[in-house]
């Protein structure tokens, strides 16, 4: 499923809007990269939004 492990980022959905005002569906899936973290000496593989990626490379944890 598209759910970030790490902030629970996932789907959303809306609405196409063209220029005659027609709406179609659309869904907006968030960017996941799979990424190793060691946590206590042990490797971890989650899968984490490019935003939380950032995130952590500015806290200093990756």
């Amino acid at each position: 499923m598209q759910v970030c492990d790490l902030t629970g980022k996932g789907k959303q959905y809306g609405s196409n809007v063209s220029f005659s005002q027609r709406h179609t569906k659309k869904v907006w899936k968030p960017n996941l990269q799979n990424k190793t973290i060691v946590v206590d000496g042990k490797k971890i593989t989650l899968k984490i939004s490019t935003q939380a990626i950032r995130t952590l490379k500015k806290k200093g944890l990756l």
